[in-house]
């Protein structure tokens, strides 16, 4: 979890999977369970409906459409500050009134679950003001209304008001957000100079585009498709516009001159190591992600062993295409030859959707438990696609309203190499995120905060562990190909090394850059974009390569142990079933595991 202004805009940043807490500004205060129940699923199911009681953007990523539906909730201080307290009382009732060894397996797990993500939770709300506002990755400016295209779902006349509410909400939202900033950035809190520039952009791209900004345009295709009468649809439209120039615009005004001025103020170093507590922090946040206690050193290195090993194994596939020069001659054709980049966006997304399709085909050979979920392929949406991450995805709604969404980033085709079309597709698709974050969200036996909660290492980590099992199922037939899943890994390997250096080794944006080019084959754009998530998202990046060489492990030491007996299937669902856990709960999970299949 990102330590954020709130964990409202947290959820709209991770599109859905983490848990938002915010406070209706007319709600009551959250009352935490201050009594054990007989039943620990009891506690668990009061903590989740204290939380939704206080949340709209909850309810609305998980489908409830109920009488908050056009609210946003609480942004400020005091909601955050009332989130963590709920969330550890909680927690204190559940460890003084249940005796763990007491407990069934599966309320055990439950148990330790909600311990580490309330320990987890406590070790960065000291650092709650160091998170920035507005950045170019999971800035409110462009997460917002992101949020209202691809999560405020319309199927009635009702819900079309509350759209119109919410964008009459805005102008509230954006001006707390803009105040909470301006605070943090007299505090010498904010995001280096250049990052600016991308919020601005967003900014004016919604403010310049008038009337048929994306949250418009959104707001009209939808309303036109519900049913309703044509004289509803025109009142509703003229709404909307009147909330989006009256209260919508005017906060977006106010929020560019307060941008334009943090710009001319703010630092051009890079890392969070410039903090008051940089150092404290950044190691907070490599213990959140990782769910280890590796130290920044101890990840750096890492890094730069599985570089020389990736390394190696790009200069098997040179020789076996026939190429004649250095690793970093062919990184250079690879990088810069057209023959490896689409003309089209069109053909771009008709490739990935035929990969994921026969992907689909293989799935049951390697995995006993599907998702029942869809899953769609959508390119990024016009006024984010310039700062957005190349690529993400979005989780479904429990309910099956909304299916789990892939979304592809092409704005500029020559940053979206044909080579790690494949290995994106499985991260991001199937057997990546889509598989493991649906099957989650369909256990129908778990408390909630395990069905929508998550745990960065065993999430990343497993979509990273899907693109080298697509090589296990038979896929990456293309040399060229599996040089782009090699590349991806590579990408990864390098990221524990520059993560490390730019947040606590002091490096520059510039010496991380010329790190990746020295050393992957990713072009120029790819390379500058990737460096700049990893400066306003620190520690996140680390978590793919550390919770990816986890799962690697324990399936190959499950495989020496149990030889012929080893089954990948049911490997795999000891894996899925209890939905996200810590790297040290996995290991002790698999080890169970292989203890029963050779007592058995």
């Amino acid at each position: 979890m990102k330590p954020a202004p709130h964990t409202a805009i947290l959820l709209l940043a991770s599109l859905g999977l983490a848990s938002c807490t915010t406070m209706a500004e007319t709600a009551p205060v959250a009352m935490a369970p201050q009594s054990a129940p007989a039943d620990i699923d009891t506690l668990f199911d009061r903590y989740d409906n204290a939380q939704l009681a206080i949340s709209p953007l909850s309810k609305a990523y998980r489908g409830i459409r109920d009488d908050d539906y056009g609210s946003w909730g609480d942004f400020t201080e005091r909601a955050q500050v009332e989130e963590e307290r709920l969330l550890q009382q909680t927690a204190r009732t559940m460890r003084e009134g249940y005796d763990l060894a007491a407990l069934s397996d599966k309320d055990a797990l439950s148990y330790r679950l909600f311990d580490a993500m309330a320990q987890r939770s406590a070790s960065l709300f000291p650092f709650r003001d160091y998170g920035y506002i507005f950045d170019q990755m999971s800035g409110a400016q462009s997460q917002l209304p992101a949020f209202l295209i691809n999560i405020h779902s319309m199927s009635t006349f009702q819900q079309a008001t509350d759209y119109v509410d919410r964008i009459t909400g805005l102008g509230r939202v954006i001006d707390t957000l803009t105040a909470q900033s301006r605070e943090r950035a007299d505090n010498g809190v904010m995001p280096p100079r250049w990052v600016y520039s991308y919020v601005i952009s967003d900014i004016e791209n919604l403010l310049d585009a008038g009337e048929n900004n994306a949250v418009l345009e959104d707001f009209g295709k939808k309303v036109r498709e519900i049913g309703i009468s044509d004289i509803q649809v025109n009142i509703t439209e003229g709404a909307a516009q009147a909330a989006w120039r009256d209260s919508a615009a005017p906060a977006y005004r106010r929020l560019l001159a307060e941008m334009k001025r943090q710009q001319a103020i703010a630092p051009t170093e890079d890392g969070i190591w410039r903090f008051p507590e940089g150092e404290a922090y950044y190691a907070a946040l490599l213990k959140n992600y990782t769910t280890t206690d590796l130290t920044a050193d101890q990840i750096h290195r890492i890094g730069l062993e599985n570089v020389a090993r990736i390394h190696d194994e790009m200069r098997a596939i040179m020789n076996q295409v026939g190429f004649e020069g250095t690793l970093q001659e062919f990184f250079e054709f690879t990088r810069t030859d057209d023959r490896f980049y689409y003309d089209t966006r069109e053909a771009y997304l008709a490739d990935a959707n035929a990969k994921i399709d026969a992907m689909e085909a293989k799935l049951p050979e390697f995995f006993a438990t599907l998702p029942k979920a869809a899953l769609t392929v959508k390119p990024v949406e016009a006024f984010r696609e310039k700062s957005a991450g190349k690529a993400f995805y979005q989780s479904p709604a429990p309910d099956g309203s909304r299916p789990g969404t892939y979304y592809v980033n092409l704005y500029n085709l020559k940053d979206m190499s044909k080579n790690e079309l494949e290995a994106l597709a499985y991260h991001e698709g199937l057997p990546g995120h889509h598989l493991q974050r649906s099957i989650q969200t369909e256990l129908g036996d778990v408390p909630p905060f395990r069905r929508f909660g998550g745990v960065t290492a065993y999430t990343e980590g497993w979509g990273l562990y899907s693109e080298e099992l697509g090589k296990d199922m038979g896929f990456y037939t293309d040399p060229y190909s599996d040089f782009g899943r090699l590349q991806m890994e590579l990408w990864r390997a390098c990221r524990l090394v520059v993560d490390t250096g730019i947040h606590s080794k002091r490096w520059s944006r510039e010496r991380a850059i010329q790190y990746l080019k020295d050393n992957t084959p990713n072009p120029d754009g790819d390379i500058r974009k990737a460096i700049e998530r990893y400066i306003v998202y620190p520690g996140q990046a680390t978590a793919y390569m550390i919770g990816k060489l986890k799962i690697m492990e324990l399936r190959e030491a499950a495989r020496a142990e149990l030889g012929d007996d080893f089954d990948i299937r049911a490997f795999h669902d000891v894996v899925l079933l209890p939905g996200p856990v810590p790297l040290d709960i996995l290991e002790e999970n698999v080890e169970a595991w292989v203890a029963r299949e050779k007592g058995g």
